[in-house]
């Protein structure tokens, strides 16, 4: 017998990823999963996790008590990773949660999990993605609002 893992225990292994103890979340966000999410293998399309995470950044900006933008600074997204862990199906309602991983001088990158809100330890997917708070009419790096600091504080 091989030691090497057959590709359908390999596969098997990843359909059963389990969401590791992580901090407490900065955010967490619930979300439906939306019939026309799916794809047309009847599980949510890949581009879908990456606005639950936009709606997860949103809802949790919306909280953030003072001013996160204006007109000489607002987040753009710089770069995103994004580990499929595990298909999610429908009808499902998802908790997003979302974690300051880093701040920096003009930028933050949030940690993420997509997890299934009926069973928490059921991990759809996990990565980061960095915000760099920019002036809209140059283009250029500001630095990260007060308002920002103090909300992972």
């Amino acid at each position: 017998m091989s030691p090497r893992k057959s590709a359908k225990a390999a596969k098997a292994e990843a359909a059963e990823a389990v969401a590791p103890a992580a901090p407490t979340p900065l955010f967490t966000a619930t979300l439906p999963v939306r019939w026309r999410d799916l794809d047309a293998f009847n599980h949510v399309n890949n581009s879908n996790y990456l606005t639950y995470l936009e709606e997860a950044r949103l809802q949790w900006l919306s909280h953030v008590p003072g001013p996160w933008f204006d007109d000489h600074a607002m987040p753009v997204m710089a770069a995103v990773l994004l580990n499929y862990r595990r298909p999610i199906e429908w009808p499902a309602r998802l908790h997003v949660e979302l974690f300051c991983e880093r701040l920096g001088t003009s930028s933050m990158t949030i940690a993420h999990r997509i997890l299934d809100a009926e069973q928490p330890d059921r991990l759809y997917g996990d990565g980061n993605v960095v915000m760099v708070w920019m002036d809209p009419a140059t283009g250029k790096p500001v630095p990260l609002p007060e308002a920002i600091r103090d909300a992972v504080d």
